[in-house]
């Protein structure tokens, strides 16, 4: 907020008192940022399936140069002499409405020099992004400017940047972000040294070749810097670490001889950093336009394998690491290069509050214990989790300036916690594992239930209308969402689909000769697991080496009932209860099984929610016995898995008992299982989540026809 209070003051206050403040807000700021500033060290991981540079060059060095107002304009021709002295080329970028004038002669005087132009905004105001209106104007004009000077590259001033906007000048690349500058005014940076794909629409986008080394104004001026230590010092890191060196600097801060002005640095300080460059590196380093950079990035690597970098915030009231749904897509986003940071709860007293996982960094700001056994324990829980996280998102999006917040329910309320990105232009997804108001009224047996299940369906509507779109997890809810709260335009479905790259098939490593029949999931009593131990008791007086496994755990007094149950029933020494674990263990404790089950009750919340296990089991080629419910009727056919009536122990064990016995159904039901996944696994779908994440980064073009406005730069 101050900082957008200084800039709409700029034009009104006196030069010394600007430089005092940003010299002020400078150095408070390079304390804060002191472990990422000049170096931020994640920002050196190179994309997955990263080409290199040609030549097998061991690093890019790319120049570029802002020219501001006239005094840069006139320095133009001096400025190419000495970047020609070192043998090097640089781009200009110009302000088509400044103080000179931009026409054909100034680009033929940088392409006859073998330098490149590009356009710098269209008036150096600061105001380009400030409405929908007036950028749809700004942003024909813009894309006439690049047409008519032959220009295919953009920088905005003051190195602003809506990259869901930029798409609309029609620009090969964009250059106006950085991998870390907290000194700019809109400070949040993309987190790496290398270019990346800013999607746009179907195969088409834009390459973004953010800045990594600091700006010369900003260097000399706002931080006081007296030489180019710091400059030097991250061209070594840069060049260590294979990535892209690109300096912008400015001809109107240039002293080119006598006494330097008050906002000027020697010339000799930009010259003794190209002589450094090239008597250290020599020709090690690939030296190229921002242009060649761009068709080069286009040309190496496929569409499909671009790296991205949105910035998306995910919150979930659950365990990150057990959860298959938010991690599936979390690192779905992270593979392909996305910044994705996580808020949810931790999972023990000793856990970090802030851990790396996979490339997705996680935030664990409350510990849940599983115990609510009223809904105002559940509410208040509920409502404590939303306040930490909100405060939290709120302190993040300043930093980060998210493009989309994905809010995972239950509760659907906790979409309110992102009421301060939304407001400043955040896209917000709402989840829905769980149909809430019906969840509720399984989980709870009280008085004032139709009152509560009344306002849970209150916050249900309030909470889908306050978001952009609507995810919900099985095809059942969906059409009951539609006819109660949801808009269909803004509503799809993704089913938990395994992710491969946690479920890929893994081998068998147990053979003690005893028979594990598994069930990981949370304890409710819409899960059937009290069925599924009364039908074990009868399973193994036909198969004596059997064992039933349970992991998970969740209602405190339904785990303690079924251990009271397995007592009676004298299993105790064949039902095993353990704590949940994570989902890789998961999965080889999966492959080690020979049975999985799936007891759900159909007279209860059970009959719609769809069971994330049973493709689990499928995909380590483990054989599933399934409660026959109406949602997993609708989702698996009869050779897919062994129904039976759901409540009844007895035709439960005479399925176990048919799939144990039966060689020829076991093996057609370890063959369909594999072929579903194949067929419905997460590399299916995750296309239509990533296209809905770009989608949603991306906006349109207010007052021009598409077709008008985005160019892919591969049919360029």
């Amino acid at each position: 907020m101050l900082t957008e209070i200084y800039y709409l003051l700029k034009p009104v206050l006196p030069w010394r008192l600007r430089i005092a403040l940003r010299r002020w807000r400078g150095q408070r700021r390079r304390k804060t940022y002191a472990t990422t500033w000049p170096i931020d060290p994640a920002a050196a991981t190179a994309p997955a399936g990263w080409p290199g540079w040609p030549d097998g060059k061991e690093f890019a060095f790319v120049l570029t140069h802002d020219v501001e107002g006239k005094k840069g304009f006139e320095r133009i021709p001096r400025l190419i002499e000495l970047t020609q002295k070192y043998g090097f080329r640089a781009s200009f970028n110009l302000v088509p409405k400044g103080e000179y004038r931009v026409d054909r002669q100034i680009h033929d005087l940088l392409s006859s020099a073998g330098f490149e132009l590009g356009v710098h905004g269209l008036e150096h105001d600061g105001k380009l992004y400030g409405s929908k209106k007036r950028f749809a104007g700004t942003a024909a004009e813009i894309r006439k400017t690049l047409h008519e000077l032959g220009a295919c590259g953009f920088r905005s001033p003051l190195m602003q940047h809506k990259m869901g906007w930029i798409h609309q000048f029609g620009c090969e690349y964009d250059t106006s972000t950085f991998d870390v500058d907290p000194f700019e005014p809109q400070p949040d940076g993309m987190s790496t040294i290398f270019p990346f794909w800013v999607f746009s629409g179907d195969n088409a986008g834009y390459v973004e070749l953010p800045y990594t080394m600091v700006q010369d104004f900003t260097l000399f001026k706002v931080l006081g810097e007296k030489n180019i230590d710091i400059w030097k010092k991250k061209l070594d890191w840069v060049a260590e670490h294979g990535g892209m060196a690109l300096i912008n600097t400015h001809p109107d801060y240039m002293c080119f001889g006598g006494k330097p002005e008050r906002d000027q640095y020697p010339v000799s300080h930009y010259e003794e950093f190209l002589r450094y460059a090239r008597e250290k590196y020599g020709d090690t380093f690939w030296h190229a336009l921002p242009r060649e950079v761009s068709r080069y990035y286009c040309d190496k690597v496929p569409i499909e394998k671009r790296n991205t970098r949105r910035k998306i915030c995910m919150i979930a009231y659950s365990h990150y690491i057990y959860d298959n749904r938010v991690r599936r897509y979390a690192e779905t986003l992270a593979r392909r290069g996305d910044i994705v940071d996580v808020i949810s709860l931790s999972w023990s007293p000793t856990e970090k509050a802030e851990i790396e996982l996979n490339g997705v960094k996680i935030y664990n700001v409350f510990r849940r214990v599983k115990n609510e056994s009223n809904p105002w324990a559940f509410a208040v829980r509920h409502l404590r989790f939303m306040t930490k996280a909100s405060s939290l998102l709120n302190k993040l999006h300043s930093e980060r300036n998210y493009d989309v917040i994905h809010v995972h329910n239950i509760p659907d309320f906790l979409v309110f916690a992102a009421w301060y990105p939304k407001c400043t232009g955040a896209k917000l997804i709402l989840d829905i594992h769980d149909i809430v108001p019906e969840l509720f009224e399984n989980k709870f047996r009280t008085g004032i239930k139709r009152l509560y299940v009344t306002a849970l369906r209150v916050l249900e509507k309030l909470s889908i209308k306050f978001v952009d779109h609507v995810i919900v997890s099985n095809h059942l809810w969906y059409d009951k969402l539609i006819a109660r709260s949801a808009d269909e335009n803004h509503c799809s479905v993704l089913v938990n689909h395994v992710d491969p790259e946690i479920f890929a098939r893994r081998p068998r490593t147990r053979n003690d000769g005893r028979y594990i029949v598994l069930f990981p999931g949370s304890f409710q009593w819409h899960q059937g697991i009290d069925i599924g131990i009364r039908a074990f008791s009868q399973f193994r007086e036909k198969v004596p080496n059997a064992e039933f496994h349970l992991y998970g755990g969740g209602n405190e007094n339904l785990a303690s009932q079924l251990k009271t149950l397995v007592r009676e029933l004298g299993l105790e020494d064949s039902v095993k209860f353990f704590d949940g674990v994570p989902l890789e263990e998961i999965a080889q404790l999966i492959a080690n099984a020979d049975l999985g089950v799936v007891p759900k009750r159909a007279d209860s919340f059970g009959n719609e929610a769809y069971s994330t296990k049973i493709m689990e089991f499928m995909s380590q080629g483990v054989p599933v016995v399934v409660s026959r419910t109406k949602i997993d009727s609708y989702y698996f056919k009869e050779d897919d898995v062994r129904f039976f009536t759901s409540g009844d122990a007895d035709a439960m064990a005479q399925a176990m008992c048919e799939v144990a016995e039966n060689q020829q159904l076991r093996e057609t039901l370890i063959a369909n299982g594999l072929e579903y996944v194949q067929k419905n696994g997460w590399n299916r779908k995750r296309e239509e989540y990533l296209r809905l994440i770009d989608g949603l980064s991306t906006e349109h073009c207010w007052d021009v026809q598409p077709s008008q406005v985005v160019t892919s730069v591969s049919e360029r």
